[in-house]
Formats: C-alpha cells, sequence, structure tokens
C-alpha cells in the first residue's frame, strides 16, 4: 500500500511541476505517509480528554484544568529529548519552556491567548508515541465558538479531508452533537470509502454509578446500551466504558500516593466507610486517620472518590506494593480495553489508514487545482477507493454493529471474526490458537474459503447476504497471501456492492506485508520534508 502511494505522490509531483504551493503540499503528505498513525482525541467540553490521554501516555503531559492551553489543538509525538513548540496563527514559531507543577507539564503560552495559537507540537521519550501521534482537541459544543471551530477546523474540514487518521471520541452521555460530529468525522475522514475509524469512550465511567464501587459495572450496561443504539452503532466501531481519572492515576502512581492509600485501607471498616461515604466527609476535619486534609485532597483529586474507595478495597484484596496496585486499578479503569480495541481495529491497519488520508487530500488537490497530466494520478486514487479492502471490512464491522448481518447467527459471529472483529492476526480471524502451525492456519483457510463460497454462491442467498459472503472471501483471501496456503484461491463469485468499491482477492494483505523499502530511500529528503509538514500539520 506505502509503495503505490509513493508511486501517486511521485506521479502528482511530476503534474504540478512549477507549483511550489502544490508541490509543498505533496512533500507534506510524503511525510505523513512515513509517521506514525495519527489518532484524534476528541469530545464534548469536560468530557475527559486530556485525562483519559494522559492515562494512555502514562504520564501527566497533557493540560487538565481550564486554562488557555486547553483550547489549543495539541499534538503530542515521539521525540529522542523533550520539546515543546508553539505554532502561532500569523505563521511564526516558538519554543516554550518546559516545567513541571506536582508533576503536571505546564504550558505557558507567554501571555498569548488561544486565538493566537495556531497549534502545539510536544515531542516526548515515550514508548507509547512510538506507533502513535495522540492529538488532543478542544471540546466541541462549547461556550466559546472560536474553541469549538479550532476543533471542527482539524478534525471535520468543510473543504477538505480530516488530518487524523482515526478519531477516539469521548461522551458523557450520548447526545446529538455527538452524532453529529461524528457523521461528519466519517464524511471527511473516509471519503469515498466510507469507513469508520472510530472508537467510542463512556468517559469518566466511575460517575455512571455516582462513584460506588461497582461503578464500572453500571458503566458497561449503559456503554452496551449505547452500542445497541442504531445512530451511533454505524459511526462507531465499539463503546468501552474507561474511567479516565482513575486510569491517569493508576499509571502515574507515587509511592507516598501508595503510602497514604494503605493506611487508609488500613482503618476499621466502620471508620473507613464513614470516611469514604463521600467527598465532602473524606476531605473534612477528622480523628479517623492521621493522613492531613491537604494529603486528602490531593487523593481526592488525582483519583477521585471512586479511585480512592477502589485503591484502598485492593490493598485489602492483596495489592502489597505501588506496582501492584497500579496494574490493579488500570486494570479496572477500562484502558486496557480501549487499547484493545486499537490494537485490534486501526493500529494494524495503519498502512491502510494514512495511505487513505494521503490520497484523499491528493483527490482534493486534483478537484482544487485540475491541469493537464493528471490523469495517472486520478486513476491511481480511483484503484485505491476500489482495492483498500481493509476499509471495507471496517465499514462491515460498523454496519453489523448497527444493523446485525444477513446471515443465520453462527455463519454472522464467523464472518465478524473473519474480517478482524476479534484481531487481524491469521490466527484470530479463523480462531484457532496463536501458536497454530503454519500447516493447521493453510488447511483451516482452505476449509474456510470452501465453505463461504458455497454460501455465497448458493441459489437461495439473497443479494445482500451475498455480498457480506464476498467481503469475507476476499478477507480468506488475504489471510491464505499472508500464511502462504498450498493452492491459489480461485476469485469469489462476482458481487459488486451499489456505491461500494469492488474487491480484488489477495491484493490488500500484499500490500499490507511492505516493508516500505522505496518509501525508506532518501532519509535526507524526507528529514528536510519534515521540517515543512510541521509547518502545516493540519493538512
Amino acid at each position: 500500500m506505502t509503495a503505490e502511494t509513493i508511486d501517486l505522490l511521485q506521479a502528482a509531483r511530476t503534474a504540478y511541476a512549477g507549483d511550489r504551493e502544490a508541490l509543498d503540499l505533496i512533500d507534506r503528505l510524503e511525510v505523513r505517509l512515513h509517521e506514525p498513525l495519527r489518532l484524534a482525541v476528541a469530545g464534548m467540553v469536560k468530557a475527559g480528554k486530556s485525562t483519559l490521554l494522559n492515562g494512555m501516555l502514562g504520564e501527566r503531559l497533557a493540560a487538565t484544568d481550564t486554562g488557555e492551553c486547553t483550547r489549543v489543538v495539541t499534538w503530542y509525538r515521539f521525540s529522542a529529548a523533550p520539546t515543546i513548540t508553539m505554532h502561532l496563527r500569523d505563521g511564526r514559531v516558538e519554543r516554550m519552556p518546559i516545567r513541571r507543577a506536582a508533576g503536571l507539564l505546564e504550558f505557558d503560552l507567554g501571555g498569548r491567548t488561544a486565538e493566537e495559537v495556531e497549534w502545539i507540537d510536544v515531542g516526548w521519550p515515550l514508548a507509547a508515541l512510538r506507533s502513535q501521534i495522540l492529538i488532543d482537541t478542544p471540546g466541541i459544543a462549547s461556550l466559546s465558538a472560536d474553541t469549538s471551530a479550532r476543533t471542527s477546523r482539524f478534525l471535520t474540514p468543510e473543504e477538505s479531508p480530516s488530518a487524523a487518521d482515526a478519531v477516539v471520541y469521548l461522551m458523557r452521555h450520548l447526545h446529538g452533537s455527538d452524532i453529529k460530529f461524528l457523521e461528519a468525522f466519517r464524511e471527511t475522514a473516509a471519503g469515498a470509502a466510507q469507513s469508520v475509524c472510530a472508537v467510542a469512550v463512556l468517559s469518566r465511567a466511575d460517575e455512571v454509578g455516582s462513584g460506588r464501587i461497582d461503578s464500572l459495572v453500571s458503566a458497561r450496561r449503559v456503554a452496551q446500551r449505547y452500542e445497541r443504539d442504531g445512530d451511533l452503532a454505524s459511526l462507531a466501531l465499539e463503546v468501552v466504558p474507561v474511567a479516565g481519572l482513575l486510569a491517569e492515576g493508576a499509571r502515574t502512581l507515587r509511592e507516598s500516593e501508595y503510602i497514604a492509600l494503605r493506611e487508609l485501607a488500613g482503618l476499621e471498616r466502620p471508620a473507613r466507610e464513614r470516611l469514604l461515604v463521600s467527598a465532602d466527609r473524606f476531605t473534612r476535619e477528622t480523628d479517623a486517620t492521621g493522613l492531613s486534609i491537604r494529603v486528602r485532597e490531593d487523593l481526592l483529586s488525582r483519583f477521585g472518590i471512586f479511585g480512592v474507595r477502589l485503591a484502598a478495597a485492593l490493598i485489602r484484596a492483596g495489592a502489597a506494593n505501588s506496582s501492584e496496585l497500579s496494574e490493579a486499578m488500570v486494570q479496572q479503569s477500562g484502558l486496557l480495553e480501549l487499547q484493545e480495541v486499537m490494537s485490534t481495529h486501526f493500529h494494524p491497519r495503519a498502512a491502510t489508514l494514512k495511505a487513505r488520508g494521503v490520497v484523499l487530500q491528493l483527490d482534493a488537490l486534483t478537484r482544487r487545482s485540475p491541469r493537464p497530466g493528471l490523469d495517472a494520478v486520478r486513476a491511481g486514487i480511483e484503484r485505491f477507493t476500489t482495492s483498500a479492502h481493509t476499509l471495507r471490512e471496517l465499514s462491515l464491522l460498523a454496519h453489523a454493529r448497527a444493523h446485525g448481518l444477513p446471515l443465520e447467527a453462527g455463519d454472522a459471529a464467523d464472518a465478524l471474526r473473519i474480517i478482524g472483529a476479534e484481531g487481524v492476526t491469521p490466527a484470530r480471524r479463523l480462531g484457532i490458537a496463536d501458536d497454530a502451525e503454519t500447516a493447521e492456519l493453510a488447511a483451516r483457510v482452505r476449509a474456510e474459503t470452501d465453505r463461504w463460497r458455497a454460501l455465497a454462491e448458493s441459489p437461495l442467498r439473497d443479494r445482500e447476504a451475498a455480498e457480506v459472503c464476498a467481503v469475507v472471501i476476499r478477507s480468506l483471501a488475504g489471510i491464505d497471501s499472508e500464511v502462504g496456503a498450498s493452492r491459489s484461491l480461485r476469485p469469489a463469485a462476482h458481487v459488486v456492492a451499489p456505491s461500494r468499491p469492488g474487491d480484488r482477492p489477495g491484493q490488500d494483505a500484499a500490500q499490507q506485508s511492505e516493508q516500505d523499502e522505496r518509501g525508506l530511500r532518501g532519509q535526507k529528503r524526507l528529514k528536510w520534508r519534515a521540517l515543512l509538514a510541521q509547518r502545516h500539520p493540519l493538512r
């Protein structure tokens, strides 16, 4: 996929020779193709975006207050050394000082307002940023129209594709604004492929049950109800409940905090329960504990009343040190489930998702600035649109969540597994052990292919069901290419879905398995273009 996209960029570079603005855009697109996946975190005001992002990073970098910096789009990318760079709307670029207060990174805009800043770029040496660029966005549906406009301009621009490859969308309750935003993102991010590249998060999940110890159980029931909502199900791949404050606190837990929480856990049950009955009671003057009011206020700020209650319970259950408590709290927060969803749906498809963003930008360029000599570029764009089977899988997954599949229950479950609902490795798709031998994988993919061809070619099969079978067979062809089954798979019965791209067996798996050799040549050229790209990250 990457090699073909680089060839497409080269054809565009030839066609637009002499057009400096177009060539600058093409250079930025080539840099984007070699960057990690761009994953934006979005949602309404006070949904907990920055807090969750800190939990994902494992470090308190994103500002969580209501200051000016929370109203600016902020990028977090891997860097060998910490850097913070402010890009102003007038085109100037300034380095920002690196300061921390109470463990949280501080952003000093130098007296400027958010309206004067286009975006902030944070480079940090974190393992979590090697495979993805995380982008914190201002809240939508804000009382400040300019604040909401920044996120809309970045994620759902009216005249160009989205600058993000995928989005984690936070919501506390399902509102019309949430549906409207996700619909706009699908249109701008997916383009002609009509793919779904969003996962919804029921944020601040610990508040669903008013901070009770079983709050996340209640939150999961709410999330499941939202998953059955027809409008949302067609726009987001899954709905995951996450207690962001708990995740952030757990991943940045300090030894002194563990000691304080251990003291609370050691109180007699009646005294502990009276103290933890509410946030207000917890921070009152009391003789029940030796912890000062300031320490208890800090614990409440870091973990919330739910987190404090949970930590005490986990310590009493056997969390013997800060590392064990941190691990147990992360497991309870929902963060691991969210990471699993991203690892299942987004990261394995990163090459295709990035190529899609580049191709859509090229398509917008050819429409905006038509000229002779673009036939090869337009043909390449059309080939991508009709062959990117990975995007078709994501679309079918979302469709299945919203409307189900026109198959028997067992066949429907198998179809979803094969197109990647449970993971995209051959073993996960085929439903066998992860350590299965190649011969077993090859035998299973042959058997599944024969079975699905028979289903597709049945005279009793209606058109919609046959289209689903064609997608499944196309996915099986990709698995076959990856594991090297011993015989070629003949094409599936010809089924053309209305207003959807056609598929060709075997191509997408080969695209996904490329090592981008051509894309890695000319490192000095890419580094130079990367510097230019940082001036225009919103493209």
